[in-house]
């Protein structure tokens, strides 16, 4: 009820607020809005597992941290907040134990996947780059499946483009870390 009525009042919401709702299916949160956004697809929700599972052998093989997939919560900005979605994201153990909030991730994690979608504008994507950017990611990976390649930016003009016959590395962020970019596209 409080929810509503903060929301009713000022037509904003925060985060905290945000996480507290049930059955909103996928969404975001801009500026104290709700954003709905559509489900992925089938083969999008693959790659996203691919990256998924990649990140996740490695990082638990050297104890590095945490490796999240679906649209996980993250902070980008806050009064009013903005909370986006990242496909999988990689946060090591330093940066995790910094993490205040039960709901969604108030702390940068290290390294972004985007999976893009055939609806996704480039427009919308540098602009959630440059939010990702702008509280401390390090490193984001941009997988465009038509295209079958990764862009890996370290900043908003630092980019690297890597092809299917590829190696993608994981810099210093994961340091050893290096797969196929083909193996990322199977099926």
């Amino acid at each position: 009820m409080a929810v509503e009525a903060a929301a009713q009042q000022t037509g904003l919401i925060t985060g905290e607020e945000l996480a507290r709702m049930s059955n909103l299916g996928r969404y975001e949160l801009i500026d104290g809005r709700i954003v709905p956004m559509s489900p992925t697809g089938d083969a999008h929700g693959g790659y996203e597992g691919n990256f998924y599972f990649a990140l996740r052998m490695f990082v638990d093989a050297h104890q590095l941290g945490k490796v999240r997939v679906g649209e996980v919560g993250i902070y980008t900005r806050r009064d009013p907040d903005r909370v986006r979605g990242a496909d999988v994201l990689f946060i090591s153990n330093e940066r995790y134990a910094q993490k205040q909030s039960d709901s969604y991730l108030d702390v940068a994690p290290d390294l972004i996947v985007e999976v893009l979608s055939p609806n996704d504008s480039w427009s919308e994507v540098m602009q959630k780059l440059r939010e990702y950017f702008s509280i401390g990611v390090q490193l984001i990976w941009v997988a465009d499946p038509l295209a079958r390649r990764v862009y890996a930016y370290r900043t908003i003009t630092d980019m690297r483009e890597f092809t299917e016959d590829d190696e993608l590395p994981g810099d210093d962020v994961l340091p050893g870390f290096s797969i196929k970019v083909a193996q990322l596209f199977e099926d």
